[in-house]
Parts: C-alpha cells; structure tokens; sequence
C-alpha cells in the first residue's frame, strides 16, 4: 500500500487531505519524516501521524529450523507434530513454511512471516538453488546426471522440471541441486530412473547452508546476511 492511501483511509481523511498532511511534514514512516505520498508501506512499518501511531509495526519474523524426521511441514496437524510446535516464539502463529520438507525428509527449513521475502526464493522463476542429498534404495545410473539436467516432463501438471545437476557421491548417495521446488520433484524425478529414495537431507537455499551446530528439531533467527543469502 502506498503511504497516501494509508493516510487517506484513516479517519475516512481523503486524498486530498493526506497529501497536505504528507507535505506538511506530519507524518513519520520508522520513526523518520516522510514526504513522499507514494511510498510504499508494509505492514513491518510503524507510521504515525502527528502524535498518533496510525499503524503500528508488526514483527518481522525469519526463522532457520534443523527439520527431524517425523515431523510435517505444517503450522497445524490433527495426529504429527508440526515444525511450527518446535518453535518458542510468542507470534510463531503468524509464520508460513518457505519449502516444505516432507515428513520423512529432514534439513534446513525455513519459516516466516513475511511472505514478499518467501516469494522471492521459492517460486520457480527466480531459479534459486536448493541442495539436497540423497540415499537411495538402488545404485544410481550414470545416465541420471543427463536425464537431470536434461529435465522430466510430469504429465499431472504439464510441466517440464527446469535442468537440475545430480552428482553422484557413492553407488547410492548423491547431491541434487534444484532452482524450482515441485511436489516430491526429487522422489519423481529418481523414480524415473529406476531408484527409490531411502533418506533426504536438505543442505542449502541459495547461499544459506545448515550450519552444522544446530541439532535437528533446534532452531533460531536468521541474521540479516542470512536472510539475503537466501536471495543468491
């Protein structure tokens, strides 16, 4: 929302009047005067007019979660614990789950409240890297690394996956490195070369890694480099 509309919706103000209210200095966006009428306001921001906090900032929340096994990627579940419940944060009712981890699949999650942020790294156009590494069931065929790269064409949603690097680490051990996030892609995508997933660990988002001392079901705030290393 613009600064303008939110003056103007106060008090039923008007246009007009806000944009006085604007160039008169009256009104403060963070605690700092702003006379711009199209700025641009979240939520996150607190802005006051004269002596009146008109809208208060809420809290912006970015959390890194060590997802464990067994635990779904949901904020409520009727019979499984939900990441959401390992968390101890007073407004943790307000986060939504930027890549969701199946309930067998373990590694970095990450939570948030602040959904412009989440978009920015989880929809398949902006082709942000996502590391996983994977067991499997059955040796890994060479001919997966092209098969991989080359993309899979699911017939469900008529979608071709875009190309993802498969390394193999051992006969059945690899890393796999997506920039879209697809409903069980990796399981689908293994499944059409003969290999059923046995465990899934997801190392990264974009430059953001799991750091090795924290313990699955732990968690904590990111820091603002962390937060825009999820961007890269």
């Amino acid at each position: 929302m613009k600064l303008d509309r939110l003056i103007a919706k106060h008090h039923s103000l008007g246009r007009s009047e806000a944009h006085r209210l604007i160039a008169a200095r009256q009104v403060r966006v963070d605690g700092a005067v702003c006379m711009d009428n199209q700025q641009p306001v979240d939520r996150f921001m607190r802005v006051e007019l004269g002596t009146e906090v008109i809208q208060p900032a809420e809290r912006a929340l970015y959390f890194m979660l060590h997802k464990p096994t067994g635990v779904v990627s949901a904020t409520v579940d009727a019979e499984y614990q939900t990441v959401v419940d390992l968390i101890d944060d007073p407004d943790k009712q307000s986060l939504h789950i930027a890549g969701r981890l199946d309930r067998a699949s373990t590694g970095l999650l990450l939570l948030t409240n602040d959904g412009r942020w989440s978009k920015q790294f989880m929809n398949a156009e902006s082709k942000v890297p996502k590391v996983y590494v994977v067991e499997t069931l059955e040796p890994i065929p060479q001919e997966a690394v092209a098969a991989f790269a080359q993309g899979f064409y699911f017939a469900t949603e008529d979608i071709t996956t875009l190309p993802a690097t498969l390394e193999i680490l051992a006969e059945k051990r690899a890393r796999i490195t997506l920039h879209e996030g697809r409903h069980h892609q990796i399981k689908r995508m293994l499944g059409r070369v003969g290999c059923l997933v046995s465990s899934l660990y997801r190392e990264s988002i974009g430059s953001l890694a799991l750091p090795e001392n924290l313990a699955p079901g732990k968690w904590r705030a990111l820091t603002e480099s962390e937060r825009l290393r999820c961007l890269s």
